[in-house]
């Protein structure tokens, strides 16, 4: 997949939505894409465990907790990325085990680290809207992100990108 973020800017300008400064890239791959999926977190990351474990088919799970510090994903769930055909994950929130995240091949964004784990029990939700670092993601649109940095556009965009 060929893609540049500046690139997809400058040719469909106000159809692009730009995730806000603030999020890095602990993952072992800087340029990645794929549909979104949504999933809403309090708390507990057994949600996105079970996301993870199921066919990715390239797509990117995008995961709000609401920049809770406390670490959502770490050595195990990037596993289990890699194992079901993910091609990201962008967190609203912390990540841990970066010694080991950095060194498989799924992208990993996330505002920062933290050590440590949450062990509440709460159900989290998928297909939902989510709005955080000024950009709104809809399940089925298509996230794009490389070394410039992240961008949301529509489905049909996406495959005008893909296509050249």
């Amino acid at each position: 997949m060929d893609f540049f973020t500046a690139d997809i800017c400058d040719e469909y300008k106000e159809r692009v939505q730009v995730l806000a400064p603030g999020y890095r890239n602990y993952g072992g791959t800087l340029r990645f894409a794929g549909p979104i999926r949504t999933l809403r977190l309090i708390r507990n990351n057994y949600e996105l465990i079970h996301l993870l474990q199921e066919p990715g088919n390239g797509a990117v799970a995008v995961v709000d907790v609401n920049a809770e510090y406390w670490a959502v994903v770490g050595e195990n769930l990037m596993k289990f990325a890699r194992e079901h055909g993910w091609s990201g994950i962008l967190v609203h929130g912390y990540i841990r085990d970066t010694h080991i995240t950095a060194t498989l091949p799924v992208g990993l964004l996330a505002l920062g680290t933290c050590p440590r784990k949450s062990f509440e029990s709460n159900e989290g939700i998928r297909g939902l809207n989510l709005f955080f670092g000024d950009v709104t993601f809809r399940p089925g649109d298509w996230l794009f992100a490389d070394g410039d940095g992240v961008v949301v556009v529509e489905a049909k965009i996406a495959e005008k990108i893909l296509q050249k």
